[in-house]
Parts: C-alpha cells; structure tokens; sequence
C-alpha cells in the first residue's frame, strides 16, 4: 500500500531516466531503489513531518536525508523540474523552454522596499531602526 504523496507508473516514467547510472561497462549500479527514495522525499514534503518521523515501509531516513542533500548539490531537483516543464510546454504546443519572460514592476519594488525597511512582525513601527 502506498501513500498519496507517491509517484505513479506513468509520473515515474516521466523522471526515471534521470536516474540510470551506469559504470564504465554499461552495467546499471542501484544500491537503493531511486523511486522509493523519491517517495519518500515527497512524503516529507507533503506531511511535514520529521527525517526521523518517516514511516518504516520508507527506506531509512539517514539514506533518505542523505540522498536528499546530495540531489540538491547534484542539481538533480533543478534538472527534474526543467524535463517536467518542457514535457508540459510540448504537451501545450509550445517550444520546451520559453523564449521571452516576464518580471511584474510592483514585485521588484516590493522586494526592494522591504530590505530597505524591514518588517517587525507584530509590531506597529515598520521601521529596521533601534530606539
């Protein structure tokens, strides 16, 4: 029984090939299986709960945890999410990476006006000044 964070067949099929790793010989190296590990990633994410809180049918958190940060030195998140946006470009009749885009005016300034100024929570003073 899975969760309903888990990736299905076809979900799968979409990012896997990011996952073959091959040795010099061409033979395929799987110490753990990738998709459970992606399961898992995804469970955190959507539950919130703790590395150490992830459910025993999971792999290991310590492995988890560890594949995690290595994917996110790697760039293996950026690069999954690149394929996945170009497949739903294609899908929409559009060219896999968009030519042109676009930055809202009032976006920009508000993150300038709020590193000049700074927000104090509940306070009512908007000011990063001391008294």
């Amino acid at each position: 029984m899975g969760y309903a964070s888990d990736l299905t067949d076809s979900q799968w099929e979409l990012i896997a090939e990011l996952f073959e790793r091959r040795n010099n010989k061409g033979k395929h190296l799987e110490k753990q299986d990738k998709r459970q590990l992606v399961n898992a990633v995804l469970y955190i994410n959507k539950t919130g709960c703790q590395w150490r809180m992830l459910p025993n049918d999971l792999p290991n958190y310590s492995t988890v945890s560890s594949f995690y940060h290595r994917a996110i030195q790697s760039g293996l998140w950026e690069r999954i999410n690149a394929l996945l946006v170009g497949k739903a470009r294609i899908a929409l009749g559009r060219e896999p990476k968009p030519t042109y885009g676009l930055i809202d005016s009032r976006s920009v300034k508000t993150v300038g006006a709020s590193e000049e100024r700074g927000i104090d929570g509940g306070k009512k003073r908007k000011d990063a000044s001391t008294i």
